[in-house]
């Protein structure tokens, strides 16, 4: 296919390298940030005089609003394009993370953790829309696997990191810096990186990215495309589908920590290291995943099935090691079950925002990956709210992760019965406003 639609010249290579580097750099910062509140969850409780339940609504307070906001940031990444939305979005999280330091209440910090929400929204559509403007379609998977892979780096650097400096400075420092350092990478974002509209592509370096289908519309996506992706049963697949990934995924980036101090009974700074060993693991689903689904389709299964079969192996395989989890009376094999879980939903999550760059038209490729955020989001944001209640009634956390395993397994009947094999038809997009 490179051979019969073109090769990537020189330029692109660097484009393509420094895009990645950038997004990656962005998606860490932003991981971290939000991870934030989790990692000082008992100095906050304490300070703060926090109920288990409380703490579960103040860490879905980010969530909702990220969810809500995904579907206008698909919008506007696809109308704006990613270099001016996501440069202000890092600029304007960073100012919104260290006001949260500020915080002196449960509905004052959950006023931050909103704005925080609204700020870093602009995220995973922006990243998918710059692999599908920088990338051939056979090659889409692996980018779109390093780059999803800082949603587990980054939670597994936050207890690393934030553990000794919150120790030491205290949480509220914690905040104020870490938003400091998101201001540099606002810098770095603006200075660096590039859409392809502001270069004067070659005949070939537009036949290499569009790999012969037809990708190039230039012209800004309307309201009606936005309905129309709505008219399409693969995109309430995703939906559904995601839903479940993101309340697993969602469950352990928030409670994880606490998980480790109170039903394993770890200190403070044990915690800080153990809770980031699993999204290690996370890492290695999403990168591996990613070059899987390539390997898938250069032998020959469609772009869609070289999606669809990673995220649902993902799916079913975290499951079935969450129950693990919950079940066993050793810490060690808890821990060790979390880590492969956290491996299957890198492998799920990443593949899941590929095929919104692969069903979907290239000018259409942010709107679905907000739409299908949204309802993931949804479900990332009950995930700490039904968890810290389900705790806070006595049952434990046996019974949250129990839970989770449920929904995980339902969202993988979506992506096998609903989600279609095949893309959005390009012709139906017609652009009239």
């Amino acid at each position: 296919m490179t051979r019969a639609f073109g090769s990537a010249s020189g330029r692109i290579r660097r484009c393509q390298r420094t895009a990645l580097c950038l997004i990656t750099l962005a998606g860490l910062l932003n991981f971290i940030d939000r991870s934030a509140l989790a990692v000082a969850n008992p100095l906050i409780r304490h300070d703060l005089g926090l109920s288990m339940g409380q703490m579960g609504l103040l860490l879905s307070a980010f969530l909702w609003a990220y969810a809500l906001c995904q579907l206008p940031s698909g919008v506007l990444v696809d109308r704006w394009g990613p270099r001016r939305l996501l440069g202000g979005s890092i600029l304007l999280w960073s100012g919104v993370q260290a006001l949260g330091g500020l915080a002196s209440g449960l509905w004052g910090f959950a006023g931050a953790r909103v704005a925080l929400g609204l700020a870093e929204a602009p995220l995973f559509p922006g990243m998918v829309r710059i692999v599908r403007d920088w990338f051939a379609p056979h090659e889409r998977g692996l980018p779109s696997g390093i780059g999803f892979s800082a949603n587990k780096i980054g939670p597994a650097l936050a207890p690393l990191l934030l553990t000794p400096l919150m120790l030491t400075c205290g949480w509220r420092w914690t905040f104020a810096l870490t938003g400091a350092a998101g201001v540099v990478v606002a810098g770095v974002w603006y200075r660096f990186y590039r859409d392809p509209g502001s270069l004067r592509l070659t005949a070939d370096e537009t036949a290499y990215l569009s790999g012969g289908y037809d990708e190039a519309d230039s012209r800004r996506t309307t309201l009606a495309d936005w309905c129309r992706l709505l008219r399409y049963r693969t995109t309430w697949g995703m939906v559904l589908g995601l839903f479940g990934e993101m309340y697993m995924g969602w469950l352990y980036q928030t409670w994880l920590p606490a998980y480790l101090e109170i039903e394993r009974h770890m200190s403070i700074p044990k915690t800080g290291w153990v809770a980031g060993i699993p999204f290690v693991f996370g890492v290695i689903g999403s990168i591996g995943s990613g070059w899987l689904t390539d390997w898938l389709s250069s032998r020959g299964l469609s772009r869609v099935n070289s999606c669809k079969l990673p995220i649902v192996s993902g799916l079913v395989g975290m499951a079935g090691f969450t129950v693990i989890a919950a079940l066993t009376p050793s810490t060690i094999v808890a821990v060790s079950a979390i880590s492969v879980a956290l491996l299957f939903n890198g492998m799920s999550g990443a593949m899941a925002c590929t095929l919104a760059s692969v069903v979907a038209p290239r000018r259409c490729a942010g709107s679905l990956q907000g739409i299908q955020t949204c309802g993931g989001f949804v479900g990332g944001s009950l995930a700490p709210v039904v968890t810290g209640f389900i705790v806070q009634g006595g049952g434990g956390f046996a019974p949250a992760l129990l839970f989770s395993a449920c929904v995980g397994l339902v969202s993988a009947l979506a992506y096998v019965f609903v989600v279609q094999d095949r893309p959005m038809e390009a012709s139906a997009f017609a652009g009239v406003a």
